[in-house]
């Protein structure tokens, strides 16, 4: 058995090689080169991506999975070689329902659109790159037909990224969760706006991204395995535990931009840093969910970045590197302008109160255009139409509506956004637990001492990789199941203290 199990983890380390080959090109694309490698760049994408997807189904993955079945079933559930024989199962049959041509002709597709994309939104052209959406559509609903039996079109999709999560279960929440946040945003947007002004100054480039990025390494993201470079759209990539990299965006006028994205993507950074590196060339190699990858990066920016507490330590800090901009503005006058709540009209630049409003929207709309309901053609008109209901705001052009994101021109629509949202709700459930287990933290955080959080997060989650589901994972973590409880306690404490509520 341990010789078909290292047989099996050979080709698994194949596999990984060619998908991190894979990543590297995605990086170098969004990162550096130039637009005319763009064509060159989706083929080799998409060659490297067919032979992976051909490797992993081959049948002799599925014969040593098969073999190696009566070993697992003799071994605890949560031990590491089950886990992974488990885990390569479940992605198996999974995969072996795609045809590999289809996952080509796809990521083929897929990287044209992202280079129309990148021209289209500073152009505010919707109609250049509303065809390729078409066919992003078709695609998505052949790849979601692979997997025959499903409730809702979007359910494939939707597990790909949230294992378990259907459209039923997800709307269902939402609606919970939109019940209690309503009330809270339209008590907040009733009253004077906190005074942000201060956070839209000249700030220089370079200064912005080493206070961000000293920041980080304080939280605990190691720069000996990660590196921060800058891109459109702000993410996280991994090439292998070693090398896992986080891109920003800056604007020189807007403080917010590349702090708070650098303080998230080094939240989803942490969390690959801290898999236990033994899984690494595998399926466990990996964070478990897009919710609870999302609850980490929402924990780290928001939770800890945007806190009271944090800010008494590092308000200080920021003065004397931006001594001009910050040495008249009080304490509080800066700590209300990185939490003002209002309605906008960009998804990533909202902030915590109204930011789940934003996720709603877009995966009510990519339902629609999956269930056809909605046709591409309509999809600006059906933007505004939500923006001006849920937020009371229309945007004045596409390029802050229906092409913001980047999710729909970058891979298949559907199953994309509702990890935003769970990963808020996750982020609190976790940090509450964090803290009944630690009760210093807080006091930790207002001294800039990050190492418990860090640890307890990496004992917690981060080192188990995707051994456990993310319903497993708040099962062992709170003993019980996913809540919006905490989540809601969260916003009401903490804006309460903001916004008479």
């Amino acid at each position: 058995m341990k010789q078909k199990l290292q047989e099996l983890k050979q080709l698994l380390l194949e596999v990984d090689d060619l998908q991190m080959a894979t990543a590297v090109l995605y990086w170098d694309q969004t990162t550096n080169m130039p637009p005319g490698g763009a064509a060159a760049r989706g083929r080799q994408a998409a060659t490297l991506t067919r032979l992976a997807h051909e490797k992993f189904t081959d049948p002799a993955v599925g014969k040593l999975l098969d073999a190696l079945q009566p070993y697992a079933d003799s071994l605890p559930y949560e031990d590491d070689d089950a886990s992974l024989i488990r885990v390569t199962r479940r992605q198996y049959e999974k995969s072996t329902k795609i045809p590999a041509q289809l996952l080509s002709d796809f990521y083929t597709h897929s990287a044209a659109t992202y280079q129309v994309w990148t021209k289209a939104r500073p152009a505010n052209d919707f109609t250049v790159v509303a065809p390729y959406l078409e066919k992003t559509i078709d695609f998505s609903r052949r790849i979601a037909d692979c997997f025959p039996g499903y409730d809702h079109i979007a359910d494939p999709l939707i597990d790909f990224n949230d294992e378990g999560m259907k459209a039923a279960t997800i709307r269902a929440i939402f609606a919970d969760l939109r019940q209690q946040l309503v009330p809270i945003v339209q008590a907040i947007t009733a009253q004077e706006p906190a005074d942000a002004s201060c956070l839209h100054q000249s700030f220089d480039e370079n200064k912005q991204l080493a206070f961000g990025q000293e920041i980080i390494k304080q939280y605990g993201y190691d720069l000996e395995r990660g590196r921060q470079d800058k891109s459109p759209h702000p993410f996280t990539t991994k090439f292998n535990l070693g090398d896992v990299r986080i891109t920003t965006r800056v604007k020189q006028n807007d403080l917010n931009e590349a702090l708070f994205s650098t303080l998230h993507e080094a939240g989803h950074a942490m969390y690959e840093q801290g898999i236990n590196r033994d899984f690494d060339g595998t399926p466990l190699g990996t964070g478990t969910s897009a919710g609870v990858h999302e609850s980490q990066s929402r924990l780290w920016e928001n939770l800890v970045g945007r806190s009271r507490g944090f800010w008494q330590h590092y308000y200080p800090k920021l003065q004397a590197a931006f001594p001009q901009q910050f040495n008249d503005a009080s304490f509080d006058t800066f700590y209300q302008a990185i939490n003002k709540v209002s309605r906008s009209l960009i998804r990533t630049d909202a902030d915590e109160v109204t930011y789940n409003l934003h996720v709603m929207i877009r995966f009510d709309l990519e339902l629609q255009l999956l269930e056809g309901t909605l046709a591409v053609k309509d999809l600006p008109e059906a933007w505004h139409g939500r923006y001006q209901s849920d937020l009371g705001i229309h945007a004045p052009n596409d390029s802050d509506g229906v092409l913001q994101d980047v999710h729909w021109y970058d891979g298949w629509v559907g199953g994309g956004f509702q990890g935003y949202t769970l990963g808020n709700i996750m982020s609190a459930l976790f940090f509450d637990t964090a803290v009944q287990a630690h009760p210093d933290i807080p006091n930790q955080i207002s001294r800039g001492q990050f190492s418990t959080l860090h640890g307890w997060l990496k004992d917690n989650i981060y080192q188990h990789g995707s051994k456990f589901t993310a319903n497993e994972l708040i099962q062992r973590i709170t003993g019980g199941t996913l809540t919006i409880d905490p989540y809601i306690r969260y916003l009401r404490n903490k804006f309460g203290e903001l916004y008479p509520l």
